[in-house]
């Protein structure tokens, strides 16, 4: 590998070198009014990015998955019925999660490259008149295939049922990249965390908590105490935390959520969505596919490219780091070694998406597959020329 060259996983990503710098400060007393300069502020963008007037947001010194337990241990009871669908790795590892934590998971198989099934949803829930069903979890953007989900279609679902179970979403690898909507949605937990759209090191899970949310905690009984929200909130009303906090990546965060405001949600949006196009332009330039089935549900962070049957897509990944010093993700799961994985999130521009393009091209052609060199990088190319 080489550190001169930019990532194509999907997480953690680039890392500007501004950001770098905020992480790395003197040490501050983290009981003091001068943390909460960093706290507080930190709080209310992260709510302006989840476009949220009412979210209770709580950063913890963890990552994405710590951000799923935070959302089911402080919401829930064992023994609770869960409905999830599987369509990917991370549906599976929360599912796999809330079986640990002894939930009743009523689990909804979907293809791998498919959305949420909300149509599947709606029925289920609609079943349920005794709403013995308590949560519902939904992975807005599955990266193990690069699909993302109509959150909205399945908050639809829940209403048109009158259902009242909580609506958990994992954002980890769209919220700061792709369109978020926790009000709108009617979200009651979204999760994330500072190493993708946040362009930060790993290191903190962010969760939003929606009133709703905040009175199901009173009534939850799994056991919690390093997630606890109710002591840190207790923690925040005193400019600290529970436990002692990543003061330097809480300061990175305040520096990475100013950039993204100021640069204006919707242009960061249109930014992904445009360099996601040029990268799906080269896929098709390629003759590929992606896991993706549709359109609809393209990711704009992750595009996992199908490779043709016999040939291990993770030999491009190994080729990629070993001869070029560049890396791509390899499939996880059901797509191991069926697809290799492009992030195209965080700090990421046209020009540094061509060479990744074209380092993937190099890598095909090596490996003997009829890929034309060139003709990915040409057809990205155009999308970015008309599309600036």
């Amino acid at each position: 590998m080489s550190f001169q060259n930019p990532v194509f996983i999907p997480g953690p990503t680039n890392i500007p070198e501004a950001l770098r710098k905020a992480c790395d400060m003197p040490t501050i007393d983290h009981r003091s009014p001068l943390f909460g300069q960093i706290l507080h502020p930190v709080r209310a963008n992260i709510a302006k990015v989840l476009k949220s007037k009412d979210a209770e947001v709580f950063i913890f010194p963890s990552t994405g998955t710590g951000g799923w337990e935070t959302a089911i241990t402080n919401c829930l009871s064992a023994g609770d019925k869960i409905l999830a669908a599987r369509n990917g790795m991370f549906s599976h590892k929360w599912i796999d999660m809330c079986e640990r934590h002894n939930l009743d998971v009523e689990i909804v198989e979907t293809p791998w490259g498919d959305g949420l099934p909300a149509d599947r949803y709606a029925q289920i829930l609609a079943a349920d008149t005794a709403h013995g069903i308590k949560a519902v979890l939904a992975t807005h953007n599955e990266t193990a295939t690069g699909v993302k989900s109509d959150i909205a279609a399945v908050r639809k679902a829940l209403d048109d049922a009158n259902h009242p179970a909580l609506l958990f979403v994992d954002g980890v690898s769209s919220i700061g990249s792709m369109d978020f909507r926790f009000d709108d949605w009617g979200v009651d937990v979204a999760v994330t965390g500072s190493q993708k759209g946040f362009m930060l090191p790993a290191g903190l899970a962010i969760v939003g908590f929606s009133p709703k949310a905040m009175a199901a905690i009173a009534h939850a009984t799994l056991p919690r105490t390093f997630f606890d929200v109710r002591d840190m909130s207790k923690g925040y009303d005193a400019n600290a935390y529970p436990y002692t906090p990543a003061v330097g990546l809480l300061n990175g965060l305040k520096m990475s959520t100013d950039m993204l405001l100021d640069e204006g949600l919707d242009a960061v949006f249109a930014r992904h969505t445009r360099i996601a196009n040029g990268v799906r332009a080269a896929i098709s330039a390629w003759g590929m596919e992606l896991c993706a089935t549709s359109p609809a549900v393209y990711s704009d962070t992750v595009s996992a490219i199908k490779t043709p049957d016999g040939f291990n897509a993770s030999d491009i990944v190994d080729l990629a780091a070993t001869k070029y010093g560049v890396a791509f993700g390899t499939g996880l799961g059901e797509v191991a070694g069926k697809v290799f994985r492009i992030g195209h999130l965080g700090s990421l521009t046209e020009v540094m998406a061509l060479s990744g393009i074209a380092t993937a091209e190099m890598c095909m052609v090596d490996l003997g597959l009829p890929v034309q060199l060139g003709s990915g990088v040409a057809a990205a190319q155009d999308v970015y020329r008309t599309t600036a």
